[in-house]
């Protein structure tokens, strides 16, 4: 037996005799598209568009050919589709209190084709609702009159994505008198 072999409690516990081999260690495919393919497994452990996938397997080192074969297989069957990945980005983003300003810019940024923006935003719930509580949680009973305040609760609905129509009307409904 080795004597670089470490002895663990499983192995004593399987060998009480100690006759155990040293264990193999696992080897990385020799074949670069077998490393790539086993990349990708790895990588969509989570949901990711094409082109993040893509980007990532080029910062590996693949090959445009092995890129192209793996991406391929993995939108072939099913674990990357872009649709579904731009819906899931709505609803998470939707669901922290984003407007569709902000879903676009993370949709831009993850990579998502923009022929498929429009179908995920239309799966956004109606955001009066929750731009009334944001904009109740900004201001929380301060006077909505004030303009100073006013300006800083618009500002950062802005922020959070929010067309200024949007917070217009939202003011409006909340008795700002935005016609100053």
């Amino acid at each position: 037996m080795s004597e670089e072999f470490k002895y663990t409690v499983r192995s004593v516990m399987n060998d009480p005799a100690g006759e155990l081999e040293p264990p193999k260690k696992r080897k990385t495919p020799e074949d670069p598209l077998e490393r790539a393919k086993k990349w990708a497994v790895e990588y969509l452990k989570r949901p990711h568009s094409e082109k993040e996938l893509r980007k990532k397997l080029a910062d590996k080192g693949c090959s445009q050919q092995d890129i192209d074969t793996v991406t391929a297989l993995c939108v072939d069957y099913g674990f990357v589709n872009d649709a579904e990945y731009a819906g899931m980005i709505c609803r998470h983003y939707a669901a922290m209190g984003y407007g569709p300003g902000r879903v676009r810019t993370e949709l831009a940024r993850r990579g998502v084709p923009r022929d498929l923006w429009e179908d995920a935003l239309e799966q956004m719930p109606e955001g009066s609702e929750t731009i009334d509580r944001l904009l109740a949680a900004r201001l929380r009973g301060r006077d909505p009159s004030d303009r100073k305040e006013r300006d800083k609760a618009a500002a950062a609905l802005f922020r959070k994505g929010y067309s200024w129509d949007d917070i217009r009307a939202a003011l409006n409904r909340y008795g700002a008198d935005t016609d100053e």
